[in-house]
């Protein structure tokens, strides 16, 4: 529940929204690291489209998926439910009891909004559907479409040069290359097309919409364009001061991919030669760029269609890029879901006239807070008899009121976090493969303000053994409170069923 209490900010009082019903515009990203972003305070790159949509609304600069992976943290935002009750919590889970989700298109939808997801969906049946436009960037058969990129490129003539950047770079160090498409050519330059093309239509509808812009990058394959590449000079990049992290200070997994030699993700090359490492990095801030540079594009089209003004915009992420973090390289998602680098993503929201500009809010927020802040900020009813587990920031964004949360959760399958204002704990529950031995590698504790690197493990320090404990309190607290659809997930995934019986013993 949200507290009642404001704190003084220094901004004027709250202006209450406009009786006509918003419009919703979602950009997302896939793999945008929460730090880069200017309006983060990266020293280096530059996202003056994302800086201006922060200056006119409100940046939350500690947000965290609920799953450092593509499609249970997009189910878990998209349905309001945190993975454990979807039941999808690794890329290949299918949600066992559909008929109990609620997606927000659908919901939206039936309040008489006319909806669209243009570019990566990346949701299962049953979560997937009730979009009337959708264009997908990804393969068409995971992702059915009205219109799909593999198509149009393919009339473009451009097919061959997609499956060198998509497939090709696969057999690459690192995964990298600069791409043969044209600028106008590249899965963003569709997402964005096919936005703008959209707005105009949803203006001639008279309708409210809802559109789900969902760029493919900065995810692998990392391979800008030329001119996103040359954008950043990869002598010039400033390397994360954890690269050098002694590989025996990370879990199993991530150990073993620091010490692979083969291709794409060659860790041990990276190691003896520093500049694969750092035109992984500069190719990372080259697509960041070209997305902030699409989004801009976006936004002037919703200007020009006069529809700024009765239009709620926000942007988010599904997860972070480790971008050279613990010398890691895209995400690892079985191998750990503990690090800032992937679990914290960028979180915006902005709305002239309602929404509070220019504001930075450091308090936990998390992505399945999303569903029930649309709701509130376009003035709609929660839907009945279905439970929405975040809770709305609206007094957050018109007031400045506290968000309220003690501790934000994250989990898969293999393992629960739980972070608050200063510390995470990192908890295993089952090793993604028995062959790891995460049991003895143990439990992961970050003091965030001491340690912002997460490089100093203090969860075997008895200095700490009260904070732990309050840590552990919290996650069992959680746990015990949180639905779990374990009894139809196979085996390995019913953390939610062991986690409860472990919490009743």
């Amino acid at each position: 529940m949200l507290q009642s209490g404001i704190v003084s900010l220094g901004c004027a009082p709250a202006i209450h929204a406009k009786a006509r019903t918003p419009n919703i515009l979602f950009l997302f990203a896939d793999q945008h690291n929460a730090r880069a972003m200017s309006c983060a305070g990266h020293p280096q790159l530059k996202t003056p489209h994302l800086d201006a949509l922060a200056s006119s609304g409100v940046r939350f600069s500690r947000a965290y998926c609920q799953d450092g992976i593509c499609v249970p943290s997009r189910t878990s935002m998209m349905t309001g439910k945190y993975p454990r009750t979807t039941g999808v919590l690794d890329n290949a889970d299918a949600p066992p009891l559909v008929s109990e989700l609620l997606p927000l298109q659908r919901y939206l939808r039936e309040q008489g909004y006319l909806t669209a997801c243009i570019g990566k969906r990346h949701l299962k049946p049953g979560t997937a559907e009730d979009f009337d436009y959708s264009a997908t960037t990804i393969s068409p058969k995971q992702d059915p479409s009205d219109e799909n990129y593999d198509d149009w490129i393919h009339k473009r003539g451009k097919a061959e040069a997609w499956a060198r950047d998509h497939a090709g770079s696969l057999k690459e160090p690192m995964g990298c290359h600069i791409s043969e498409l044209s600028d106008d050519e590249t899965p963003e330059a569709y997402t964005a097309q096919k936005t703008v093309d959209f707005l105009s239509r949803a203006r001639k509808s008279g309708k409210p919409f809802f559109c789900w812009t969902s760029f493919l990058r900065p995810h692998q394959p990392y391979t800008p364009t030329a001119t996103w590449a040359r954008l950043y000079d990869p002598a010039a990049v400033a390397l994360p001061g954890n690269l050098r992290e002694p590989a025996d200070h990370l879990p199993p997994m991530m150990a073993r991919w620091r010490a692979n030699r083969n291709t794409p993700w060659s860790l041990a090359l990276a190691a003896e030669d520093e500049s694969l490492y750092r035109r992984y990095i500069a190719y990372y801030y080259g697509l960041v760029a070209e997305v902030d540079y699409h989004i801009g594009r976006i936004m002037d089209a919703l200007r020009r269609e006069g529809m700024a003004g009765d239009t709620i915009v926000l942007y988010a992420a599904d997860h972070g890029d480790f971008v050279g973090g613990h010398g890691m390289i895209e995400k690892c998602a079985l191998g750990h879901n503990v690090y800032e680098d992937t679990l914290r993503v960028p979180l915006i929201f902005s709305r002239p006239g309602q929404i509070r500009e220019g504001r930075v809010c450091s308090e936990l927020t998390e992505l399945v807070d999303l569903y029930p802040t649309l709701l509130d900020l376009a003035g709609l009813p929660r839907p009945s008899g279905y439970e929405l587990a975040g809770r709305s920031l609206r007094a957050t964004l018109e007031q400045g009121a506290p968000v309220g949360r003690r501790a934000a959760i994250s989990e898969n399958w293999s393992q629960l976090t739980v972070i608050t204002d200063r510390y995470k704990l990192g908890h295993w529950i089952e090793p993604p493969n028995p062959k790891y031995d995460y049991r003895r590698h143990g439990d992961m504790l970050f003091d965030l303000v001491k340690d912002p690197l997460e490089v100093n493990n203090l969860a075997k320090d008895p200095k700490v053994g009260e904070i732990r404990a309050g840590l552990e309190k919290t996650a069992n607290e959680w746990s015990a409170r949180t639905p779990a659809r374990a009894k139809e997930l196979s085996a390995p995934r019913a953390l939610g069923l062991r986690a409860a019986q472990k919490n009743k013993r």
